[in-house]
């Protein structure tokens, strides 16, 4: 676990100096604050920032086979590592240490680019084949682990775990891409095809791409897709029973680890699902970490204490401010790209507390995605019943979001800020400048493509491939990554995501209730009342912080602002939009948090504050 960096020189071995490589891994230090590592040869350099999770003492890398003919520098953990390196022994191959970076190595050689679909995981890895003169670059299978990459006009391919190990190369030039703006705008966060500085790529989940000097680079291959065409047959329960010996195995497998572990608990569904397996599973009380905050109305510290008391956990909380916006600066710089979801900060504080209990920790992300557990999708699901009665040519004249077709509703509602109110932001050059690019346009590409049976399948499609790795994984990230804590989740496991993909539509979403069977099949563990609660949301109360303490910023935004330097935007109407929040005659606190991270990603990336 921790943060990787590197050069591959794509047409000719040119040297690579190892103190650039050291470069880029000095403004990721925190991923990896137990130790680093480079190996250079002829037109390659790698780097490694480690956080000690699993060997401890014999893990270190860039980790090269004994011949020094193949060598990977590697984020993440793979859990089935054990099982490959038994199999990998029987076929003739030698070990040297016990940890799971070796069996890529040892992977690589006995199946090549095949390995990756043996390797269960979380991960991010270079791996260089000095026999092939390649470099290969892979990212596991839901974008768990980040991994950037950009072609410098020197011939070189670099690679780094966060954007901000790339820019400290000083031949990757700092523009700002437009299109990444409109992005963010309508969708709070970067999503993985795009980025905000021109150049710049994101590696896609579950995509490798393949670079061997003397030839052109090519577009990775995608070596995963998720697919909702089949559907599971049988009883409720036995689909009771398979999904809970696939929950039971995703969390005991992440449990795995040489240094003291742990759980993050929010008393949410999800999270109370992978507390209660850990305890099953674990001879000795589990270490659970939550925050409370100092309004009742926010606090969800009472639930989780609920949960820590069913199943006997060592409990720890701290108590926080809701107020919290000291953090704002230290979050925004960790996220690089503007990242507009407030709850950050609560993740921030979350991972901070755990972190000072343990080194590893599991939470719930990703049940919502992948058994239909979001609101959104709830409405999505009835509009489309409705949309199957009603002909198209009469929802035509209808008002509201039945005129549009699924794929283009479900767009829109994913968006935290609407194409007109965007749109009345930009300035005319601006708009001319998107040339026609719209951020819904991808959300809708990957709905209509989608390898599905129904209208739910392609919402949850879009979501696993969009919202998924863009925003939630992310979010975790880089909070969990700031204070040098492993965070992994357990319901993001691709088996069993691949099994909720087959689920009958009403084992999904049954009345008014999503994640269905989820929720059916922990009935003997949880009290009722903790599954089907209203889902909790983190909320920061970032409109009274814009009326209050964050009024200044507000007008700040207006003025002499970076927003104003990329002449961009119509700062008349950011101006008019802060004026009526600080008086009170309308609510725009969402909008101005989101202008407020975008102002303060473009000072730091462009220098334009």
């Amino acid at each position: 676990m921790g943060g990787i960096a590197g050069i591959f020189h794509v047409e000719t071995a040119k040297p690579v100096e190892e103190a650039r490589v050291r470069a880029m891994l000095a403004p990721m230090r925190h991923r990896g604050p137990d130790g680093s590592g480079i190996w250079s040869a002829p037109g390659t350099g790698l780097g490694h920032l480690r956080l000690s999770i699993i060997d401890p003492g014999d893990g270190a890398q860039p980790m090269a086979t004994p011949e020094g003919e193949i060598v990977v520098t590697f984020n993440g953990e793979i859990y089935n590592f054990r099982e490959l390196r038994a199999e990998l022994e029987a076929r003739g191959h030698h070990f040297r240490t016990q940890s799971d970076t070796e069996v890529i190595l040892h992977g690589w050689r006995q199946w090549g680019e095949a390995v990756v679909e043996r390797l269960h995981g979380m991960f991010a890895f270079a791996l260089h084949d000095a026999r092939t003169q390649s470099l290969w670059l892979v990212r596991d299978r839901l974008g768990v682990k980040p991994l950037h990459y950009a072609s410098l006009a020197d011939g070189s391919l670099i690679f780094a775990s966060e954007l901000k190990g790339l820019l400290a190369h000083p031949l990757l030039r700092r523009a700002p891409e437009l299109t990444a703006i409109e992005d963010y705008l309508a969708l709070g966060y970067v999503p993985d095809d795009s980025a905000v500085v021109r150049g710049v790529n994101k590696l896609g989940a579950g995509e490798a791409l393949l670079a061997i000097r003397g030839r052109s680079l090519p577009a990775p291959r995608r070596y995963w897709d998720i697919s909702f065409a089949d559907r599971a047959k049988g009883k409720q329960a036995d689909l009771e029973a398979e999904l809970l010996a696939r929950l039971r195995d995703a969390v005991r497998s992440r449990m795995a680890a040489d240094v003291p572990l742990g759980a993050m608990v929010s008393g949410s569904v999800d999270s109370s699902i992978v507390a209660a397996l850990m305890a099953e599973a674990s001879s000795k009380p589990v270490t659970t970490c939550t925050i409370g905050f100092d309004a009742a109305a926010l606090d969800e510290a009472q639930q989780a204490e609920r949960i820590a008391r069913r199943f006997g956990t060592d409990h720890r909380t701290r108590v926080a401010s809701p107020d919290d916006f000291g953090l704002i600066d230290t979050v925004a710089a960790h996220f690089d790209e503007p990242f507009a979801d407030a709850s950050a900060l609560a993740i921030y504080r979350v991972c901070e507390r755990t972190r000072e209990s343990v080194r590893v920790a599991l939470c719930g992300d990703g049940a919502d995605e992948g058994f239909a557990g979001h609101r959104r999708h709830l409405v999505h699901h009835r509009e489309q019943m409705v949309r199957r009665l009603i002909p198209a040519p009469v929802r035509r004249h209808l008002f509201g979001a039945l005129a549009a077709d699924g794929a283009e509703a479900y767009a829109t509602s994913v968006c935290v800020t609407p194409a007109a109110l965007r749109a009345e932001l930009f300035t005319d050059g601006a708009r001319a400048g998107l040339s026609g690019h719209r951020a819904e346009d991808r959300y809708v590409k990957a709905m209509r493509e989608a390898p599905v049976r129904d209208p739910i399948d392609r919402a949850q499609y879009a979501d696993l491939k969009i919202w998924l790795p863009g925003g939630i994984l992310t979010r975790m990230d880089r909070m969990s990554m700031a204070v040098g804590l492993e965070a992994r989740e357990p319901l993001l496991d691709h088996r069993l995501i691949e099994f909720a993909a087959r689920l009958p539509v009403r084992q999904r979403i049954h009345g008014r209730s999503g994640k269905y069977l989820l929720k059916k099949t922990m009935e003997p563990m949880l009290p009722l009342d903790i599954l089907y609660r209203p889902k909790p949301r983190i909320v920061t109360p970032i409109s009274d912080w814009f009326s209050r303490a964050l009024a200044s910023e507000a007008r700040a935004l207006a003025g002499g602002s970076a927003l104003a330097r990329t002449e961009w935007f119509d700062m008349r109407r950011i101006a008019r939009l802060a004026e009526a929040h600080r008086s009170g005659a309308s609510d725009h606190g969402r909008l101005l948090w989101q202008l407020l991270m975008l102002d303060k990603a473009l000072s730091r990336l462009f220098n334009l504050g």
